[in-house]
């Protein structure tokens, strides 16, 4: 079509009440024309619908704001900054009860138990007992450096209690298995993966139908557990203050935050309690990532399971042990 008709086409009063109609028009407009305009609707689609997400986003933060600026508000801030200062107090006699209790307890300071016994050895000095779980063993000397050592224990307080957690997740479904009290769809830990890869739908204690992301692939199942981690640990490590929008204050420290949300049976009520339940876990969680080594080895080596395995060894110790299979791989 020549450029003056297609002009004259628009001016029309026809033209002007249907313009949609003329731009899909074969005999009107030509291909590549008719494609622009397809994806000329389909971006200013997009922008209405991404404009309609934004203020409904708004929509929360506005109305906070709306709260913060009227009396309710004030009211609401005033109570609490009254609970954060009770909460910095109590914080404060809470470390300084904690600290007498390290000084009176067996696992703490220089008389404490250490790796070696009654064996007369040279001890760093470094290491003065000031955390659970020291008994002087520091062989290639990482706790030297005063910040590293912090960061390490960080790390091992909490691997050792996701070792935990996991190591109760991958033995207690084959025992119930076992037991015949559940039927798993794969009550074996280092199946279950690959079952999800398979596509398989996991129901939790082999109940039909219970499968929370138990019917989703990895990735969503991974983003689901990635997504509910954050949170805590956020604030964790942030501390006291990393709650208090919604009122919560944390009295503890990064590893041992405290509070209702972190000790809700309130084991940190008695500080010297306390102080040995922080030997104890920090001694199981690293049985337990010892543990998952051998998890680790016994599914290289057997392809079982750790109960089925032990229920081997427990039936002909002689011939089910590491050393057999071994000779047998």
């Amino acid at each position: 079509m020549a450029p003056l008709q297609l002009a004259s086409n628009l001016s029309s009063s026809s033209a002007l009440r249907s313009p949609l109609r003329i731009s899909f028009m074969p005999s009107a407009v030509s291909p590549p024309t008719r494609r622009f305009t397809r994806h000329a609707s389909i971006c200013r689609a997009a922008w209405q619908e991404l404009a309609g997400v934004l203020v409904f986003s708004a929509i929360p933060f506005t109305a906070v704001k709306a709260i913060a600026n009227s009396p309710l508000g004030e009211s609401l801030q005033k109570r609490m900054e009254d609970r954060k200062r009770f909460a910095v107090e109590n914080s404060s006699k809470f470390k300084a009860m904690a600290e007498k209790a390290r000084k009176e307890s067996f696992w703490y300071g220089a008389e404490r138990p250490q790796w070696l016994g009654p064996i007369p050895y040279n001890y760093p000095v470094y290491l003065s007992g000031e955390y659970p779980g020291d008994y002087g063993f520091d062989i290639v000397g990482l706790a030297k450096d005063r910040v590293a050592f912090e960061k390490y224990f960080n790390f091992e307080i909490l691997h050792a209690r996701w070792a935990m957690l996991a190591a109760l997740g991958a033995l207690l479904p084959e025992a119930l298995d076992l037991l015949g009290a559940f039927h798993f769809v794969e009550p074996v830990w280092w199946r279950v993966g690959y079952s999800k890869l398979k596509g398989d739908t996991l129901d939790y204690l082999g109940i039909a139908g219970l499968h929370v992301a138990g019917s989703q692939g990895v990735i969503v199942i991974a983003i689901c557990q990635f997504l509910l981690m954050v949170g805590p640990e956020y604030a964790r490590y942030c501390g006291i203050e990393a709650l208090e929008p919604l009122g919560i204050y944390l009295p503890g420290d990064i590893n041992y935050p405290g509070g209702a949300l972190f000790d809700p049976l309130n084991l940190s009520k008695d500080p010297a309690g306390f102080e040995d339940l922080k030997v104890k876990e920090i001694k199981n969680g690293r049985l337990a990532m010892v543990a998952w080594l051998g998890f680790y080895v016994q599914a290289a080596l057997t392809g079982k399971g750790p109960i089925e395995n032990l229920l081997a060894h427990i039936s002909d110790p002689l011939h089910n042990n590491l050393l057999s299979t071994l000779k047998l791989m």
